[in-house]
């Protein structure tokens, strides 16, 4: 401050009369005064009060979404968890500023045997990074959808052979990975033949499909550093800004699916804000007349159309059919309900048109909503619907009756026209085409012995062992589609006419691209029935695997299984990753690995909790709530 010199007054005592020094005094008196109240008052004055605080005290800081929660200072964004009670597998949690005691570093309790459940060297689960939901979002979220994944010692079986064949799953993932991030990192798949990325038109613009694809493999595994890498990789270089043409039905169920379980298995916010922002890309495909999706979306301008070669611009059963899953846990984490009355809206339209015979055709007009053409499958076109109709069944904590109808309903019209018994005593699930069955039963059809034996327990009490045996019926005949091969590796479709049983007799049909379906009928049997012959079809097929389709730099599909010396087609499939070699690791694991009563995978061998509406409704709103701890 600058005082000007008052004449007849000597510097140095500046010679102020009493009123002026008074006049001086209030005005300094107001300016500190002013700027005290600005450190408490201003709206942006939360730090600056924290240097009049005690070391004792703690502001409170709100933030107004979720978005700016994530802005925030991770240790202002969300408090660490205070560990109050460690029983039965669960701990009671508060959010406490004062407490800083990790969660990870705990142990607890499974039954009667205490183990220790949180992985510190897996450090895939950071619970700062999860805590940024506050409040009761936050504890419903842990409570009722963080379930516990990886069981006791991460689902490691007793049995010493067993042991050493999972490490061995284990293993060929590792492989598998390594020469993909070698060779086609970013790329969608590899080509392990001439050691480069392929991109392809499937995606669109998208990149990354075998690490969107793998991440919960990489999890589940153990393999840590190789999992944070694709984390990595998704935070930062995962662009969903593309004007490419994409599959609808590729796009949900790998980069979707691949992302909502990675989310719910390790609480990484990334993983959420990524699925949320595609959801809503694939929204525009829905604008349709009767509001069945086209099959084809343009994830930048959000423009839709059919695929060229469906009939008539239909849409395609498999397709449509086959986003009902991944859709109501995007409503689940997005609060909004948009998604959930879009599949809705396919589910009813598909319930109340007429179906020739109880069945339903593979192609649909997304204009007229009526059926295009006659042709019924479980294999390609029409698969994964029946499949999506009793997992929502199941997905739903077993509350969609409607889901649960509908299925049961299909069920009985496919047993009714289209399973058939071949002279040599094997049970298949023969096509349909305008009331002409055709004898043919493809590779993606072999789902269907899993998904029979998974419902078995949800129908008619009577008709309980009736599913299991056709359950485990199909699946022997799709084995047998294998051990009759000279790779011991099944063909794309295999014929039960002209004197063939269980093999391909057209050229067209002999390849082989890695394919899981088999081996997950495998992994369900298995695990309904712990027959040990299952165990054993699926050491045979890591067999031939590694015999066969291991090339130097990753593994290829084959062009021929019959073939006594193979011709590779230098293509290591994402799905290879995430579906082949989880069945198989899941097959050669304990039960508690992604139990089937906590967990439902979608096609893509991506598991997804199950919604326990109850737990939502009780959990909904506490602060300290009582939450299992995720591994």
């Amino acid at each position: 401050m600058v005082f000007r010199k008052i004449p007849g007054v000597s510097a140095p005592g500046m010679g102020l009369r009493l009123s002026q020094k008074f006049v001086f005094l209030l005005f300094l008196s107001g300016l500190v005064t002013l700027c005290f109240g600005a450190l408490f008052f201003l709206p942006d004055s939360v730090r600056l009060k924290r240097i009049f605080l005690s070391k004792n005290e703690s502001p409170a800081v709100t933030a107004r979404s979720e978005g700016e929660a994530r802005d925030l200072p991770r240790k202002t964004a969300g408090e660490p968890l205070k560990v109050v009670e460690v029983a039965g597998g669960k701990l009671r949690v508060s959010r406490r500023p004062s407490v800083t005691h990790d969660a990870r570093t705990l142990e607890r309790s499974v039954g009667t045997q205490e183990r220790t459940q949180v992985d510190a060297v897996d450090g895939a689960r950071d619970v700062e990074a999860k805590d940024v939901r506050k409040g009761s979002d936050f504890e419903m979220f842990n409570k009722c959808f963080l379930k516990p994944s990886l069981g006791v010692d991460r689902g490691k079986p007793s049995d010493p052979q067993t042991v050493q064949r999972r490490d061995k799953v284990r293993e060929m993932m590792k492989f598998a990975w390594d020469n993909y991030k070698r060779y086609a990192w970013g790329k969608n798949e590899l080509r392990p033949l001439t050691r480069n990325g392929h991109i392809g038109t499937m995606f669109g613009g998208l990149r990354g499909a075998t690490i969107v694809d793998s991440l919960d493999t990489l999890y589940i595994m153990g393999l840590t550093e190789d999992y944070k890498e694709a984390k990595e990789w998704v935070q930062n270089n995962l662009d969903l800004n593309s004007n490419g043409e994409a599959s609808l039905f590729e796009v949900n169920i790998r980069y979707v699916g691949g992302l909502l379980s990675a989310y719910y298995l390790t609480g990484e916010e990334v993983f959420k804000q990524k699925v949320l922002e595609l959801g809503e890309k694939l929204l525009p495909a829905f604008s349709t007349p009767t509001g069945i999706p086209r099959g084809v979306i343009n994830l930048g301008s959000g423009t839709s159309w059919s695929w060229g070669w469906a009939s008539a611009g239909s849409s395609i059963l498999a397709e449509f059919g086959t986003l009902h899953l991944e859709f109501v846990h995007l409503s689940e984490l997005s609060g909004k309900p948009i998604y959930t009355e879009k599949v809705m809206n396919i589910r009813k339209l598909l319930d109340k048109i007429e179906k020739p015979h109880g069945l339903y055709p593979n192609f649909l007009s997304p204009v007229s909503g009526n059926w295009v053409q006659h042709h019924v499958s479980l294999g390609g076109l029409g698969d994964s619907f029946y499949e999506y109709l009793i997992k929502s069944y199941l997905m739903s904590d077993k509350t969609d009756e409607e889901a649960k109808r509908m299925y049961y309903s299909a069920l009985e019209a496919i047993e009714t026209n289209l399973v058939q018994k071949s002279p040599g005593g094997l049970t298949y699930v023969a096509e349909w085409r305008g009331g002409v069955l055709d004898h043919k039963m493809g590779h993606l059809a072999c789902f269907s012995g899993g998904m029979v034996g998974v419902g078995a327990d949800d129908g008619a009490p009577e008709k309980r062992q009736h599913y299991l045996d056709l359950a485990a019926e199909i699946t022997h005949t799709c084995h047998e589609s294998y051990s009759r091969s000279a790779t011991k590796l099944g063909p794309e479709a295999f014929r039960f006419d002209g004197g063939a049983e269980a093999t391909a007799t057209r050229l067209s049909d002999r390849y082989y691209i890695l394919r899981p379906e088999v081996i997950e009928s495998y992994m369900y049997m298995w695990r309904l029935t712990h027959d040990p012959k299952y165990r054993q079809w699926g050491w045979e097929a890591v067999e031939a695997l590694e015999k066969h389709c291991r090339v130097e730099d990753g593994y290829s599909g084959i062009r021929d299984v019959y073939a006594s010396t193979v011709s590779h087609d230098n293509m290591q499939q994402s799905f290879f990753l995430s579906e082949t070699l989880k069945y198989l690791y899941l097959l050669f694991s304990d039960d508690d690995l992604l139990p089937l009563e906590d967990w439902v995978f979608n096609t893509e061998a991506h598991p997804l909790p199950v919604i326990r509406k109850s737990c939502l409704q009780e959990h909904g709103g506490t602060q300290d709530t009582e939450q299992t701890l995720p591994e």
